[in-house]
């Protein structure tokens, strides 16, 4: 079993979290982006074997949003960070931008 290490709560099995996409992906301006841009973002998605940034939400917890580096091909979860510490420089991981 898939099990994510809250950095609030600690180790958690993964039926308590919400998948929220893959981090990776740089989502377009409101109101700038052509609608191309907005269906490219929406629809088209990469299916990475390794490591893969994504989010999560702990729902059944402390219901923060996580930025959580797994690999797509063991289901290995490597480094869990909250999702808001994300832009500061903190879990620069596989696909940090």
């Amino acid at each position: 079993m898939l099990v994510i290490p809250c950095p609030l709560c600690g180790e958690r099995p993964y039926t308590e979290f919400h998948y929220g996409g893959d981090a990776s992906k740089r989502r377009p301006a409101l109101g700038g982006a052509e609608l191309r841009a907005w269906h490219d973002y929406l629809f088209l998605f990469d299916n990475p074997k390794g490591p893969h940034r994504e989010y999560w939400q702990h729902h059944q917890g402390c219901r923060q949003w996580l930025l959580v580096v797994r690999n797509t091909a063991t289901n290995e979860v490597g480094e869990v960070i909250l999702a808001r510490h994300a832009g500061t420089g903190a879990g620069a991981g596989p696909g940090a931008r």
